[in-house]
């Protein structure tokens, strides 16, 4: 017997299909009742090749899969969820993805209004859940017939709010790239047969009723709150084309002693600022931009240094600093010029008087080559050479016994030497390279990192906006898929701690039909949240009471959770066996732990 149609189902196919149409190329789903149309139109999408669908049991894990991959392609992924608590779980990556500048789609399937408020099953008033955050909203109005052409006048408003939903994301019109939240509910029958004309290219389906393109969403940004960032910060590693009215670049003068600071997702653009106007470049690790000639190495001590960072009259920012308590206390100072690029999902304005601007250009002149001088020869004495010794090669190939033997026993001792965090970060930093991606986690290992590493131009992903722990691994995840897609080289590595990988441990489940990324997630694995340690608690907790509730020690077997998960687990305690983990063949998905002492 042949399914009949149905109103829901024709409503999914109109919205879904005209993402494709705009560019979204990745539907992250969770399963559900009321959100079944939308499941079996994406379905039929993937079928076609139209997209790439990827499905997720944990909505939290959903929602950051698909930031993952809109921090990658700067391109919003589309999550699917059914209706009540399932929403609320998408909250933190809609968070993350405000805060971060991602663009992203939440596709929210409702019961209808009249279930609102009067206690019926699976219920809760959506509309808003996410209306501090996002950058356009509606609570669509449920279809109530089906559209046998696909030119009804649903169909075509909500393919209208499809345009309108992509170009918000992508920051057109608002602040910044960013969460978009479509409220969709729906009555029953919940799914009935597939249009004839999924697929149909809407130009081809008739006229299009569009809304008033004029009309602010519910809690947008007023007028003069509003800007089409032109400056692309949120991203870096394949951006998107977003539209955005052309405005004249705040003018950089020469004079004052400048240096560039690039915090998360700053990407290169921080290095070439620096480059065209001979300022230093503090670029932390999470930044995308530490390299080039004028990257300061060891810059937290530098910017303590009274000759150095007290001398700093102005800042120019890109990215979204959050690493460090100098840099947070130079942005601070009213007494520091600071020009932040807008990029983020809130404008920097740590000293209340930092000027924000979408581009910025160096005027014309000569560079303060005294100024970049100075912290070119400091940086050069703060840096700091973690790769182990080389072998003693003619000691090995000495005919004399002793020497011979000594030559042997030292190289073995290097061998042994246990693992600690400097030669994890600086074994994970040499093993990546252009073609890769790196991820760091909210733990101790980022801030090893940020104060060791040297300057190497490969891509780095962090969840800096709010610098939570939430979704690391789903986020990574997300930035494996959309990296690798089309057969594209790489490995993704994520680096993060053992509370970090448990509190996102759902994410390592995957569907076994789906393409299994390359991906390596190396767990430094201290017994506990060991970051607190340097914190100023540590010195005023009870050990015992501080060990209970911020340590929080754990005996987690990280073998059988990743083999239960199908994960392929390694456990390496010396740099020799780190790095033959590291540059052997990855084919799929592994687990690394490296313990370490606290």
């Amino acid at each position: 017997m042949a399914l009949a149609p149905a109103p829901a189902t024709d409503a999914a196919a109109a919205l879904l299909g005209r993402l494709v149409e705009l560019g979204v190329r990745h539907v992250v789903l969770s399963p559900g009742s009321r959100s079944q149309a939308l499941a079996l139109v994406a379905a039929e999408l993937e079928r076609r090749g139209d997209i790439r669908l990827h499905i997720r049991v944990d909505e939290r894990v959903a929602g950051f899969t698909a930031l993952g991959i809109g921090r990658e392609t700067r391109m919003p992924a589309a999550v699917i969820c059914t209706s009540g608590t399932a929403v609320a779980n998408l909250l933190p990556a809609a968070l993350e993805a405000h805060h971060a500048a991602v663009p992203l789609l939440l596709l929210t399937a409702d019961r209808p209004p009249e279930l609102r408020g009067v206690g019926a099953n699976q219920t809760t008033r959506q509309p808003g859940m996410f209306a501090p955050t996002v950058r356009f909203e509606a609570d669509l109005p449920v279809p109530d017939q089906t559209d046998g052409d696909g030119c009804g006048e649903h169909s075509a408003m909500l393919r209208s709010v499809a345009d309108e939903a992509v170009a918000a994301s992508l920051g057109a019109g608002v602040r910044s790239a960013g969460p978009v939240h479509l409220n969709l509910p729906y009555r029953e029958p919940l799914s009935g047969a597939l249009p004839s004309w999924l697929g149909v290219p809407s130009a081809e389906l008739g006229t299009v009723v569009h809304h008033d393109p004029d009309a602010a969403p519910a809690d947008a940004p007023s007028e003069d709150e509003a800007s089409g960032a032109l400056y692309q910060g949120g991203g870096g590693i394949g951006e998107a084309d977003v539209p955005a009215e052309p405005e004249d670049p705040f003018v950089l003068v020469r004079g004052p002693r400048t240096v560039v600071l690039a915090g998360a997702d700053a990407g290169p653009d921080a290095e070439a600022l620096a480059h065209a106007g001979g300022w230093p470049l503090i670029a932390e690790i999470v930044s995308g931009a530490r390299f080039g000639r004028n990257l300061v190495h060891g810059y937290r001590a530098l910017l303590s240094d009274p000759d150095l960072g007290g001398r700093i009259e102005r800042v120019v920012v890109l990215g979204h600093p959050t690493l460090s308590r100098e840099s947070s206390a130079l942005l601070s100072d009213p007494a520091v010029e600071i020009v932040a690029l807008r990029g983020t999902g809130e404008p920097l304005n740590l000293n209340g008087a930092t000027v924000a601007a979408d581009t910025v250009a160096v005027a014309s002149g000569d560079a303060d080559r005294a100024w970049l001088g100075a912290w070119v020869q400091a940086s050069r004495a703060a840096s700091v050479g973690l790769a182990p010794p080389a072998p003693d090669a003619d000691g090995l190939a000495s005919a004399v016994p002793q020497e011979r033997l000594g030559a042997i026993a030292a190289e073995l001792e290097v061998i042994r030497a246990p693992l600690d965090r400097a030669g994890l970060v600086d074994a994970v930093w040499r093993a990546t390279w252009p073609h890769d991606r790196l991820v760091f986690g909210s733990s101790r290992l980022v801030r090893v990192a940020d104060a060791l590493l040297p300057g190497k131009k490969v891509p780095v992903h962090a969840n800096r906006g709010l610098a939570g722990i939430d979704g690391t691994v789903a986020t990574a995840l997300g930035i494996a898929l959309a990296s690798q897609s089309d057969g594209r080289p790489g490995v993704t590595r994520v680096l993060l701690g053992d509370l970090a990988l448990l509190h996102d441990v759902g994410a390592l489940l995957l569907p076994p039909h789906e393409e299994q990324p390359r991906i390596q997630v190396l767990v430094g694995n201290d017994g506990g949240g060991t970051i607190f340690d340097a914190l100023e608690v540590a010195a005023v907790a009870d050990p015992e009471v501080m060990d209970r509730v911020l340590y929080t020690p754990h005996a987690v077997q990280l073998e059988q959770l990743a083999r239960a998960y199908g994960w392929e687990y390694h456990r390496v305690t010396t740099r020799s066996e780190l790095d033959q983990v590291l540059t052997s063949p990855v084919t799929g998905r592994q687990l690394i732990e490296v313990p370490l002492e606290r």
